[in-house]
């Protein structure tokens, strides 16, 4: 039986990314069978496992050959001794970043299925002076058309700005970056498991404009990228009003909310399924997925952390690799 390789990250080393990752390795019954190959400082690892009295003699990732069943350890040294608790700090985010990108390395290389990340602190990424705003900016950069998108049992959401302010996100909703999205999502969707489905716009304004009364987004920019897309077999409709399309796509797999900025998408996803959501970036040669949450500083280090999402963003990259190949 051919099983998949899943890379897992620590996330920043001052959250709770290790304890939900550590958390979820051991829900006995509740992860599919795969090779998990955990991505940190196996000092971090080990100080984070007795803390939680959990195991963590994780064997030396050999890498290569045919991928067996377990849980292994490559090893990515922090580059300082000591962690930082519950706040950013600029050796935790270029230790994060360490570990994200050793394991992209390796997704790159075919040696990974699927990379599940743990939670980063942007502040951190930004004292360390990395560039990127996330682990998405990060792919986008490596492969333009990335999509950040939401899996939750009862709702699925796509967006097409995600960390951007609020006035430059409203400037990014123009007629052919909205196309480009929708042709993107369409592409991305038709390789997992469902197929491409159905995809929902919402509008940018209240009641989707009105018919022009309430703004003219809906008019000038949107219903035409939904009207080309259509043309060209995308199953897609709207601008619908944005206070109600999503109870239109709730409970309907297969359908997909296409939000226009973030908080239009999060909101709404994170109200529904905060616990068990999962962040998924659509449109790269791997599977990519992460919990829905951030690195919870407040908790960190309580043991209190609930490891949900990590276990549902690991089982939804195992089903996404076993679609895709």
């Amino acid at each position: 039986m051919t099983v998949p390789r899943i890379g897992l990250t620590l996330g920043d080393p001052g959250g709770v990314g290790a304890e939900v990752v550590l958390k979820a390795l051991a829900s006995k019954g509740r992860l599919p069978e795969a090779e998990y190959v955990l991505f940190g400082d196996a000092r971090l690892f080990g100080e984070e496992a007795r803390a939680l009295k959990l195991p963590a003699d994780f064997s030396p990732w050999p890498g290569g050959g045919p991928a067996r069943p377990g849980i292994f350890l490559r090893d990515v040294a922090a580059p300082a001794a000591d962690r930082t608790r519950r706040r950013p700090d600029a050796a935790n985010g270029e230790t994060s970043f360490r570990f994200f990108e050793a394991a992209v390395t390796a997704a790159r290389g075919g040696s990974l299925d699927a990379v599940v990340t743990g939670p980063v602190s942007k502040a951190a990424w930004e004292l360390a002076g990395l560039t990127w705003r996330g682990h998405t900016e990060f792919l986008e950069g490596l492969y333009p058309g990335a999509i950040m998108s939401f899996w939750s049992p009862r709702l699925r959401v796509a967006l097409l700005t995600h960390h951007l302010p609020l006035a430059e996100a409203l400037g990014r909703v123009r007629r052919e970056a909205l196309l480009g999205f929708f042709r993107s999502l369409h592409r991305s969707l038709a390789g997992l498991e469902g197929g491409p489905g159905e995809i929902l716009v919402p509008g940018l304004n209240p009641h989707a404009g009105e018919g022009g009364w309430l703004g003219r987004e809906e008019e000038t920019e949107i219903r035409p990228a939904v009207e080309t897309a259509r043309a060209e077999g995308i199953g897609i409709s709207g601008p619908h009003p944005p206070d109600t399309v999503f109870r239109l796509a709730l409970d309907r797999p297969g359908t997909m909310v296409a939000a226009l900025y973030h908080d239009q998408g999060l909101i709404p996803f994170k109200l529904e399924g905060f616990e068990t959501g999962v962040n998924a970036t659509l449109g790269l040669p791997f599977v990519r997925t992460s919990p829905d949450h951030g690195t919870a500083f407040d908790i960190a280090g309580t043991g209190g952390a609930d490891p949900r999402s990590m276990i549902e963003a690991v089982r939804l990259a195992a089903r996404f690799s076993a679609s895709a190949s």
